[in-house]
């Protein structure tokens, strides 16, 4: 009988709540939670068959079983423990208390198995949860199934129990888990294996362990080291209350969750506080997250630092390290333990000894990723083909999501084959030579049951330019104008082999110095400041305010909205910025004294908002910044502010009823023309390729964008107030192009030793160039400044359509005396025309007529 009215509450709860199983799972998570008691979900009987070395799962008693979806069940468990915590390692190496109160401590287990079964519950709009999303992994234990140790809040935990009663759970490291086992642990330590005997475990004393004292990861500190899992109490984790609750109380109507009438399944959005701001986020394929880069026999210094600092710029550098693996570590240290990732790229033949030992990494779950290397397994060959050596061809790249993406790369000069004798069905081709013989040149390869991958490739994605002996403009050209796509391609491959490569991190806001070019002006605006700020040296700001201070406090609080400006020169220096530089640069009566410097702020545009209405003009001001956090772009775009690049807003008054007061619009191109000739102008870069595009962009030829420029006015009385933002690319060959490669090019190609230019120097220059087009203009108008204009833009005799792709063609003339574009249209005559908002692109060539 008691069976039987289980039997018929299950019926009736499936049949009023089955649709809402999630509101259920986060009640009884949160009731189970505060009663301090174990429970599981897990695949039960029923299910396809485990594999063969897996035992079939025990069905738990009906007394225990919370809710039951298919296959699925959530139930109370018995106590649950750590087999032999010393097999356990840690990802994290923070000593401090782990586990933050009000968490919950839980094992993963997971098996090697298809991800198919992956599914979005019929009627939902469910995505698949990613496990990582949800928790924060603390240790691991490999081998089948493979267990992971995290921690989450209550409501993170409830998701992640939804997602997995719904087939919707995916591990990181592509294995499916079959079970997650909630345990409950007063503290948690971390203990660095060797310590003392009093640090022990009660339960187990400490197992030696040879191999880990030599491993590539103790080497270096910090660097991901392996340690053992202890808990302070395990007494009283021996003690955890064995707890149950009986399915029919869930039947009751008192016990029944209220839900209000638009509850669903829909996954709450995750909590900022998931993953502990203190931890370090690190990879969860089960390795630690060491990734090492073999280059052969031979010392290869040069060699490393090119292949790490591309990897460096795909990946998140604070979550792993990267370390050479020499020649003589190779069969010496358990390196296969303790790392993620192996690149090889040596062209060298790989000895059998280290073929066998790279061969025991993919087995033991390893990933290998091959940059133009002699290393191959299982069904593939290398075929060598002298004419592609050292060529640049276009490549065929196969993506995740089944689409193509085409880019033009250095191949090594050999190409993969199948091997018919042996089993391919393990090799999937990623990428062909766009060629008449379709030449395969990056493949995946999978290798054992553990998950070892490796992706092999033979173009060079590891170098960029400045690596390559590159012979003729038109490989260069090819080369920079698929380096985004390049990116694109590594991040996929990085990707898909266990790597995080999102850059989530943020830099972190620094103080602004107040720097001068003349130590007068300086203390001028210090006077000046003195009756414009309050008690405490504050101006405020609806953008930014400022609060002057004259040292560096570590205490100082630095908010998008509140900025520490430090008025004492002597404490300032950076590496990227030479106040000297910029002093001997700057030729300029008024524009550009007075500046407000940071290496990290939100956007320099911001940042002169709260001074310019009323400083003296003769204190010109400037804004210059490192890195950008915020920037911004023309038509809302946003700004990418790599270092390297130069980054300034300009502020400039203009008369209202002047030449150029009344002609606004030219200014973006003077600050266009004022970059360019900052470079040309100098004595020896005058055949230096750079250019402007109509209306406020800088050019290399008429083919890849390297800066641009944002104007904002505001006319007070009679005045124009400009604030003139400009960014361009100086010493960043990555993601696209900069100045300096267009120097190093120039150097190879007319055998000249020109000198590479800094951001400082540049700055300098093209604010001085630009004060003195200005005063051409005011005096000369637009005929002043068009034929230096007209010399260096990338117009002449180029076709537009108008209005749209289908529009009519028109040829370019021009700029008429207003600063917009003049077009000529067969049977129409001359027409001016403006951008429509930022499509007028090379690429397109849309424009709209002027109203």
């Amino acid at each position: 009988a008691r069976a039987m009215l289980i039997t018929l509450c299950y019926l009736y709860l499936w049949a009023r709540w089955g649709p809402r199983s999630a509101a259920l799972v986060r009640r009884t998570v949160r009731r189970l939670h505060r009663s301090r008691c174990s429970f599981t979900f897990c695949c039960c009987a029923g299910s396809p068959a485990p594999p063969a070395r897996q035992p079939r799962r025990q069905v738990p008693p009906e007394e225990r079983v919370c809710l039951r979806i298919g296959n699925k069940v959530f139930f109370t468990d018995e106590t649950q423990f750590l087999d032999d915590l010393n097999r356990w390692s840690l990802l994290l190496i923070y000593p401090e208390q782990l586990l933050k109160a009000e968490h919950i401590a839980f094992v993963t287990e997971s098996i090697s198995a298809q991800t198919d079964n992956l599914q979005k519950v019929p009627g939902s709009s469910k995505e698949i949860v990613k496990w990582s999303d949800y928790c924060s992994p603390l240790a691991y234990k490999p081998g089948e199934p493979y267990k992971l140790i995290a921690e989450a809040s209550v409501d993170n935990f409830s998701n992640l129990g939804i997602a997995f009663m719904e087939d919707r759970l995916q591990m990181d490291n592509g294995m499916v888990p079959h079970k997650i086992v909630c345990k409950y642990f007063h503290e948690l330590f971390l203990i660095p294996a060797g310590q003392g005997e009093e640090e022990k475990s009660k339960l187990e004393k400490e197992s030696e362990r040879e191999d880990e004292s030599s491993s590539v990861s103790d080497k270096e500190a910090g660097a991901g080291e392996h340690h053992h899992l202890h808990l302070s109490s395990c007494h009283e984790c021996l003690q955890l209350e064995n707890s149950t609750i009986e399915s029919v109380r869930f039947a009751s109507a008192e016990n029944i969750p209220e839900l209000s009438d638009d509850c669903n399944s829909k996954l709450e959005e995750k909590n900022d506080d998931c993953l502990a701001k203190e931890m370090k986020r690190v990879n969860i394929a089960g390795k630690p997250p060491n990734v090492l880069i073999y280059l052969g026999s031979e010392t290869a210094k040069v060699e490393f630092e090119q292949v790490k600092s591309i990897l460096q710029e795909c990946i998140d550098a604070d979550n792993y390290t990267i370390y050479q693996l020499h020649e003589e570590q190779v069969l010496k240290d358990p390196w296969t333990d303790n790392s993620l990732l192996l690149i090889i790229a040596t062209e060298e033949p790989i000895s059998e000894e280290n073929h066998k030992q790279f061969m025991k990494f993919l087995s033991k779950g390893g990933k290998i990723l091959g940059f133009s290397s002699s290393f191959t397994f299982d069904g593939i060959q290398i075929k060598r083909k002298n004419k592609l050596k050292k060529t640049v061809h276009e490549l065929v790249v196969s993506k995740m999501d089944n689409t193509e993406i085409k880019l033009n790369l250095l191949v090594s000069g050999c190409i993969f084959e199948k091997v018919m004798k042996e089993d391919t069905s393990k090799v999937k081709t990623l990428s062909r030579l766009n060629n008449a013989d379709e030449d395969t040149v990056i493949v995946q390869l999978t290798y054992g049951d553990s998950g070892g991958e490796a992706i092999l490739c033979q173009a060079h994605l590891e170098l960029d330019i400045n690596s390559m002996d590159v012979q003729t403009e038109e490989d260069f050209n090819l080369l920079k104008i698929s380096n985004t796509k390049r990116y694109e391609v590594l991040k996929e491959i990085l990707i898909s082999l266990g790597l995080s490569c999102e850059r989530s991190e943020i830099p972190v806001l620094t103080p602004i110095y107040l720097l001068s070019s003349d130590e007068e002006i300086h203390l001028a605006f210090l006077k000046w400041l003195e009756g414009n700020v309050d008690a405490e040296g504050l101006r405020a700001s609806s953008k930014v305010s400022l609060k002057f201070v004259s040292s560096c406090e570590s205490k100082m609080e630095i908010t998008p909205s509140l900025m520490p400006v430090i008025t004492e020169m002597g404490s300032f220096s950076s590496e990227h910025f030479s106040l000297k530089t910029y002093q001997q640069n700057l030729q300029t009566k008024k524009l550009g004294k007075i500046l407000l410097f940071s290496e990290v702020t939100t956007t320099t545009m911001n940042l002169l908002d709260g001074l310019m209405f009323e400083l003296p003009e003769e204190m010109g001001l400037i804004a210059i910044a490192v890195r950008q956090t915020q920037g911004k772009g023309r038509g809302g775009n946003v700004w990418l502010s790599p270092v390297g690049c130069a980054l300034s807003t300009l502020h400039i008054t203009i008369p209202l009823h002047s030449n150029l007061g009344q002609r606004i619009p030219f200014i973006q191109h003077l600050v266009s023309l004022a970059v360019v000739e900052s470079v040309r102008s100098i004595p020896g870069y005058e055949d230096i390729d750079l250019r402007v595009k109509w209306p406020n962009d800088i050019y290399y030829s008429d083919l890849m964008k390297l800066g641009g420029v944002l104007v904002t006015s505001t006319l007070i009385e009679t005045t124009f107030h400009i604030l003139i933002g400009f960014g361009f690319n100086v010493n960043n060959s990555n993601p696209t192009i900069c100045i300096n490669d267009l120097i190093a090019k120039f150097n190879k190609e007319e055998r000249r030793d020109l000198k590479p230019l800094t951001v400082d120097c540049l700055i300098a220059r093209t604010v001085t160039v630009l004060e003195r087009l200005i005063d051409i203009f005011q005096e000369k108008g637009p005929n002043g400044v068009l034929s230096r204009y007209y010399k260096y833009w990338i117009h002449s005799g180029k076709q537009v359509r108008l209005n749209n792709e289908e529009g009519p063609i028109a040829w370019i003339v021009g700029i008429d005396d207003y600063g917009f574009l003049q077009v000529h249209e067969e049977g129409k005559g001359v027409e001016s025309v403006h951008p429509d908002g930022n499509s007028f692109d090379m690429l397109r060539n849309l424009i709209l007529p002027k109203h």
